[in-house]
């Protein structure tokens, strides 16, 4: 799980990484469209973001 937020409006949403992309290059992390759309870059398709590690008990 990672909290990824959006540098430019400071949204925010945790994810579960389900792979090992991104695929492209220079991209730091690949978005479902939910996640893209709540963090307010889903028209554009690509923004700017930080990745934080949550930790999660097991």
């Amino acid at each position: 799980m990672v909290k990824v937020t959006n540098l430019a409006n400071g949204s925010s949403v945790i994810v579960r990484i389900n792979d090992r992309g991104p695929y492209a290059k220079g991209r730091l992390i690949d978005l479902s469209e939910s996640a893209a759309s709540r963090l307010g870059f889903l028209s554009v398709g690509l923004a700017s973001v930080s990745v934080q590690l949550i930790n999660r008990k097991r």
